[in-house]
């Protein structure tokens, strides 16, 4: 088995997003993310798989509660 698996900021070129919002997408469990310890990577084919079924939201609503 010899792949490459992806960094956050690899991950955030494809997507067009910032880092931040990779971690928190990895964090929420939205996207499939292998730990080697401290580091953090993206299997590109379970990348590709998340992209082609659509992807899912971050759980919660997306607007902000009234103050």
């Amino acid at each position: 088995m010899r792949r490459k698996l992806l960094r956050i900021s690899e991950i955030a070129k494809l997507l067009d997003c910032r880092n931040e919002r990779v971690a928190r997408l990895i964090r929420e469990g939205v996207l499939p993310a292998v730990r080697l310890g401290r580091q953090i990577r993206i299997d590109p084919n379970s990348l590709e798989r998340f992209i082609e079924t659509g992807g899912r939201a971050l759980p919660g609503d997306w607007r902000r509660e009234a103050k």
